[in-house]
């Protein structure tokens, strides 16, 4: 599935995403904010104070690929934004890069991986623990989609709502929570 175009960088694919804020208010780009986060994460970040300190050890590199024309937003800055985000909104377009990047074939191998993420449970406010599915494809060490399972259900329940989501087709997906059989997903 290889072509000739060269693939539309991170910045093509949030540029449509809806900015939160008002506008007279904005000290930092919204694609600033969200360029900087996502790598943070990738590269370990677990909060947003973390996002701060990668933009500042990495600015010289950010500005290769960025405006910055305020320097690099505060952790209260990409805590605020990034919690005005339409999730559903961000998950789109985050999976629209990940689509380009990724090179999915018929016969793809794309395991399911469930976990419950740690700490994430509040028992004096009744609140379970938080599990997430999430999908990989084997060949390019990506994970095309993750979706939390509902409050009041568990990792097999957001199986299907994931499948649906990345349309998979021709596509062997493996469940790795479980000692069940791989599922094919034809078109």
């Amino acid at each position: 599935m290889k072509t000739d175009q060269p693939t539309p960088n991170f910045i093509d694919y949030f540029a449509d995403l809806a900015d939160p804020r008002q506008e007279d208010r904005c000290d930092h780009k919204l694609i600033d904010i969200l360029f900087i986060a996502t790598c943070a994460v990738i590269c370990g970040a677990d909060g947003f104070t973390d996002m701060e300190e990668f933009g500042l050890a990495k600015e010289t590199w950010l500005r290769q690929f960025l405006e910055l024309p305020n320097g690099i937003p505060s952790h209260d800055t990409f805590g605020r934004v990034l919690a005005r985000l339409n999730p559903k909104a961000f998950q789109q377009c985050f999976l629209a890069r990940v689509w380009a990047v990724a090179q999915i074939t018929d016969q793809e191998i794309v395991p399911l991986d469930g976990k419950t993420l740690r700490r994430s449970h509040d028992k004096s406010n009744g609140q379970r623990a938080i599990e997430l599915v999430s999908a990989w494809t084997r060949a390019n060490r990506l994970m095309l989609g993750q979706i939390k399972a509902a409050a009041d259900s568990n990792e097999i329940t957001a199986v299907p709502q994931l499948l649906r989501l990345l349309e998979l087709k021709g596509c062997i997906v493996t469940p790795r929570f479980s000692s069940s059989k791989p599922i094919t997903c034809w078109p």
